[in-house]
């Protein structure tokens, strides 16, 4: 999948924008505040319709407009081009166009632009909650797995109503409805983000890395969220008690999480902020390497403030190994000096943003 034509409407301090975008590298060059991070932003949206910088969809809105939109046409593997859209509007509302065809729900656009972000705030991944890395396995799981995102849909379903079941003290026959039902599906999605990591990711993430940070040998390993010598039924069982007292279900794929060491210590105990940000890259340039191997997929690639925390042979390797994975890159900086070693490719297109207005470099 490349993106073609852009065009994005009162979104942040954008009025309207048009753009044709280069297959492969995209460069957008602007001082602080001149709009180009928003333009990554706005195709965030196309991908998780959501923002990477602001939980309030009204707060990207441009000043006194009732909603944003953000349009693309795209190639996809076959040659054949599609439209896609999606609209915000102040009241929090949400409607999704594919190829005509209007939609309320943002994982029907989400299933079609496989959208990877990087940003100076990418080392959350490792310093945040074990939530964060779930996601990390779940969006390459929902882009590859056909079932996954229903499985996932039941599963969490299942888990809201047993844990208001556990708050209420029912009665046995519903807990057993509901625990069924989890335990069925929590076993599936289980199943496939250890098969995942276990049978690929650790692989690709360890062979990137050895050009990342060659210094550092890492430990890869997966917590499915239980015993791993009791079905997730017999752990629900052994700790109910104790659950229903906190009114919670404390065990389960929802407490699952991707551990990553450094001699038997959590690498962001021992790495640099900069370092932690070359694990990100080796981490999200694998989940590239294997939709693309399984998929024939290609990624929309958002990398933002390249400059940021990288020195420049780090930027290079990143970019470089990104380019051969059939990615097609959208990049900001503030000085194209930050990204010197581009003058020697060729397909690209450099854009200067200032002040919401994109002017491409002839």
């Amino acid at each position: 999948m490349k993106l073609d034509k852009v065009q994005i409407s009162h979104f942040r301090n954008i009025d309207e924008l048009s753009l044709t975008a280069h297959k492969s590298l995209n460069v957008f060059l602007g001082e602080n505040g001149s709009g180009k991070s928003s333009i990554l932003e706005a195709l965030h949206y196309l991908g998780f319709a959501r923002s990477f910088r602001t939980s309030k969809h009204k707060n990207v809105i441009s000043h006194q407009k009732s909603g944003f939109t953000v349009f693309c046409s795209a190639v996809v593997e076959d040659g054949m081009q599609q439209k896609f859209g999606i609209s915000r509007l102040a009241n929090d509302s949400c409607v999704v166009n594919i190829n005509g065809q209007k939609s309320k729900r943002a994982s029907d656009l989400a299933s079609h632009l496989p959208i990877q972000i990087f940003t100076p705030q990418s080392s959350d991944l490792l310093l945040g909650a074990p939530k964060l890395r779930r996601q990390y396995l779940d969006w390459l799981l929902f882009h590859v797995e056909q079932s996954f995102n229903l499985d996932f849909q039941v599963f969490s379903k299942s888990l809201k109503h047993l844990n208001a079941l556990y708050k209420t003290n029912q009665p046995e026959q519903a807990l057993r409805y509901w625990t069924d039902i989890l335990c069925q599906k929590g076993e599936v999605i289980s199943a496939n983000r250890s098969s995942l990591i276990k049978e690929h990711l650790i692989r690709l993430i360890n062979a990137n890395l050895k050009d990342f940070l060659p210094e550092f040998s890492f430990e890869i390993s997966y917590y499915r969220g239980w015993e791993k010598e009791l079905s997730l039924e017999d752990a629900i069982l052994k700790n109910r008690q104790r659950d229903q007292r906190n009114g919670f279900l404390s065990v389960g794929p929802h407490k699952a999480d991707l551990r990553i060491k450094i001699h038997g210590t959590i690498a962001h105990e021992i790495l640099s902020r900069g370092q932690l940000r070359m694990l990100v890259a080796g981490m999200q340039l694998a989940q590239t390497q294997y939709l693309h191997t399984k998929t024939y997929k290609s990624s929309i690639f958002l990398l933002d403030d390249v400059g940021a925390e990288l020195d420049e042979e780090k930027r290079q390797v990143f970019i470089s190994k990104l380019n051969t994975a059939e990615t097609q890159l959208f990049v900001t900086a503030i000085d194209i000096k930050q990204l010197d070693f581009l003058k020697n490719y060729n397909d690209k297109k450099v854009f200067h943003v200032e002040h919401g207005h994109v002017r491409e470099e002839i």
